[in-house]
Formats: structure tokens, C-alpha cells, sequence
């Protein structure tokens, strides 16, 4: 709004009215608001579900009569309008795949909250947490699967609890999407206060079956932890003025095999797009081996842009030279690293090198103040600030933060 007043300033000082009439409209523009909770929100009035354990499981209209689980009210969203809102009392949920009848709608985005700090009415203060490890069913590879990236199958219950853990098979995450399930029914989701773990993915979409479709989707203030990736979204085409934005939220990675990182972003761009397919404010993302994985080899005529701005990307793999170093902070794993581009604005970067290429450079811009502390003898991107001290208050994110009260 501040630039939005600059603008208009220096052009009523022109004293050209079409001009100024042209500053207004931009101003209505940046004003709209997506988001359901807005004060300022003046989309569709949508319907507002929840979700107790507390609750008597009937309809989900009230906390008392909420919906045990999250799935039953995503499923329980009654149109394609926007403007919904599931609302979530801070708990554990033992749930996986889950997916809503519906997408959100342009101007009228639908919101999956958690209750973090009692303001919403749950009588509870905390994370809530979708744990997709723990349901008590055994996970297995298909290995029946057509070819290509296999899919998961359930082969029985757990009756005697003996697997619960991180499971660590393809496909299988806390929010559906497969080969033949596309996660654009995403689309137009606000996420907020969501803590999500335990098994491949931790918060993202993967297009899939409707690659090159356009997508958007806004997470907020929340945790993503998966053996993959801590935030993914990949196989879309991004809007310009609706870009997919993670805000205020951790991030990390549980391995270095293939390609995983912190965040894994894929365009579905056949030329490099002006806008990011996806935006990271004010983010931490922690890996052993990419803060960012972007492409793999086969889609070696898309292009990926993704944008930082005040983030903290963190490799932990310091390793000597001559032993098994990581790929890069930034890892583009497509056949050209022309294929990536970076807009980096004031974040701070820690791990064994900066940029990481099959073959040729990827792209970047700087802004603000971008620093690196890498390993001793690897060199810094033209327009880095190398860092000479190690950075401890980097470093201090390294971990999810607490729930309310430190408990």
C-alpha cells in the first residue's frame, strides 16, 4: 500500500487523470483478499466445518458437533463456490491421503486452519498434527504398478500395531495425489497452523494426471516434514497474481536419496516463465543434501522459477570434498541447469556449496542482502556475501518452533 500511495503521489504531480485513474485500479487490485478469515474478505460466505475429537461425529456445523476426523469434513464441503472453511481443534490425527470434494473458486479461496491458539473456540491451544505414519495399516510398493513411478498399496490392517513409523513408500502422504489422482482438487486451498508427518511428503501437491494445469494455493505459519520433501508442489503452470506461497513456515527433508530436498518445486513451463511457480517467505527449510530440488532428468524441456524472499536454507551435509558431499543448497536435477531460475531477497544460505548441476548453470537473481557460508574451498556465486563466521542465528532455526507454552 505504501508503494501503492508513492505511485499516486508522483503521478497527481504529472497531472495526467488517465494515468491516475491507472494507479487506482492497481490499488483495487492489490486490495482484493482471498482468504475467508480476512477482515477484508468480500468472496463467497462459504460453510465452516469442524473438526473434535470432542465432537458427537454428526455434521460437523458446530464443535459440539464436529467431525472426528479431517477427511469427513473435507469430504463434507458442499460446493465448488469457495469461501469454506474446516477448522481443526488442536490434536494428533492418524490420517493420510486426505483430499476435499472441492477446490476453492478465484476471489473465494477455501481454508484448512488449526485452532493454534484457542482464538477459534476448541477449548485447546497447540499444533494440530496430521501424523500420515500412524494409521494402523500395512503399506507395501505395488510392485503391479504400470511402469513408472510406482504407487503404494494396502495389503491389510495392523491389528497387532507393529508398524507404526515413518512410512517411507511412494505415493503414500498426508495429502492425496497419485497417477491417476491429481492433487489440483487442491487448488484455491488456504492451509494454516497445520503440522503434517510421517511418511513421504510433508505439505504439497503433485499435479500428476493434469500436469500443466494452473494452481495456486497459500500455506501459512506451518510445519512440513517427509522422508521426500517438507514442501513440495510440482507438474503446474503458476498465475501471476495467485502465485502457490509458503509464509512463515518450517520445512525439512529426511533423505538424500534421488530427488528429495527440503522443497521440491517442478514447473510444468515450457519457456521460463516471467512469475515463480512457487514463493518461500520467510521460511526455513533444513535438508542432508538440497534446501531446493528442482526437475529431474526427464522433463528436459520444462523450466522452474522459484522465488526466496527472508529465508533460511539450511544443508547439514558438511562433508570433505573427496568424501560424499551434497548436490548443492540449490540442486536443479533436470539435464541443463538453465532449466532453474532463483530470485534470492535478504536469505541466508548454510551447506557445502551454493548451486548444484548435472550439466550447465542455473540462472539467479539477487536482492537485499544474500549471504553464504559454505565449505572452506568451494566458491560463492557472483553478488553472495560469503560469511566467515559461522551463523548461529541461522542456525537456531534449524528445528520446528514450539507450540504455544512450550510444551
Amino acid at each position: 500500500m505504501t508503494e501503492i500511495i508513492s505511485r499516486f503521489r508522483r503521478v497527481a504531480r504529472s497531472g495526467t487523470l488517465l494515468a491516475l485513474f491507472a494507479v487506482l485500479v492497481a490499488a483495487g487490485a492489490h486490495a482484493a483478499n482471498w482468504d475467508p478469515a480476512a477482515a477484508d474478505y468480500s468472496g463467497n460466505k462459504g460453510k465452516t466445518l469442524y473438526v473434535s475429537k470432542l465432537g458427537d461425529n454428526s455434521d460437523g456445523s458446530s464443535w459440539a458437533k464436529a467431525f472426528h476426523t479431517i477427511q469427513a469434513a473435507l469430504q463434507a464441503v458442499p460446493d465448488d463456490k469457495g469461501g469454506h472453511r474446516v477448522v481443526i481443534r488442536p490434536d494428533t490425527y492418524d490420517e493420510a491421503n486426505l483430499y476435499p470434494t472441492f477446490s476453492g473458486a478465484a476471489g473465494s479461496y477455501n481454508l484448512l486452519v488449526g485452532d493454534f491458539d484457542g482464538s477459534l473456540g476448541s477449548g485447546a491451544t497447540g499444533w494440530v498434527v496430521v501424523d500420515s505414519g500412524a494409521p494402523k495399516v500395512i503399506v507395501r510398493t505395488n510392485t503391479k504398478a504400470p511402469t513408472g513411478n510406482p504407487t503404494f498399496m494396502i495389503v491389510g490392517p495392523d491389528t497387532e500395531d507393529k508398524e507404526g513409523g515413518l512410512k517411507s513408500v511412494d505415493w503414500w502422504g498426508p495429502w492425496r495425489c497419485e497417477p491417476d489422482f491429481s492433487g489440483a482438487i487442491w487448488d484455491r486451498w488456504i492451509y494454516r497452523r497445520i503440522y503434517s508427518s510421517g511418511s513421504e511428503g510433508g505439505i504439497g501437491w503433485d499435479i500428476s494426471s493434469k500436469h500443466g494445469a494452473s494452481f495456486s494455493a497459500v500455506v501459512e505459519d506451518c510445519v512440513g516434514i517427509g522422508r521426500f520433501a517438507g514442501a513440495a508442489v510440482m507438474g503446474h503452470m503458476p498465475r501471476k497474481d495467485e502465485p502457490v506461497v509458503f509464509r512463515r513456515s518450517f520445512f525439512q527433508n529426511l533423505d538424500w536419496w534421488g530427488d528429495a530436498g527440503a522443497a521440491y518445486v517442478r514447473g510444468e513451463s515450457p519457456t521460463m516463465p516471467d512469475c515463480p511457480h512457487a514463493v518461500f517467505e520467510d521460511c526455513t527449510l533444513v535438508s542432508p543434501d538440497n534446501a531446493l530440488q528442482a526437475g529431474w532428468p526427464g522433463v528436459d524441456k520444462l523450466n522452474t522459477r522459484v522465488k526466496f524472499k527472508d529465508c533460511r536454507l539450511i544443508v547439514l551435509n558438511f562433508s570433505q570434498p573427496h568424501g560424499t558431499p551434497s548436490s548443492g543448497i540449490i540442486c536443479c536435477g533436470c539435464e541443463d541447469g538453465k532449466q532453474l531460475h532463483v530470485d534470492f531477497e535478504d536469505c541466508t544460505l548454510m551447506g557445502f556449496k551454493v548451486f548444484g548441476t548435472r550439466k550447465g548453470e542455473v540462472s539467479y537473481t539477487t536482492k537485499g542482502k544474500v549471504a553464504a557460508y559454505v565449505q572452506y574451498r568451494q566458491p560463492v556465486p557472483e553478488h553472495f556475501e560469503r560469511l566467515r563466521f559461522w551463523p548461529v542465528d541461522v542456525f537456531q532455526k534449524a528445528g520446528p518452533p514450539p507450540i504455544p507454552g512450550g510444551k
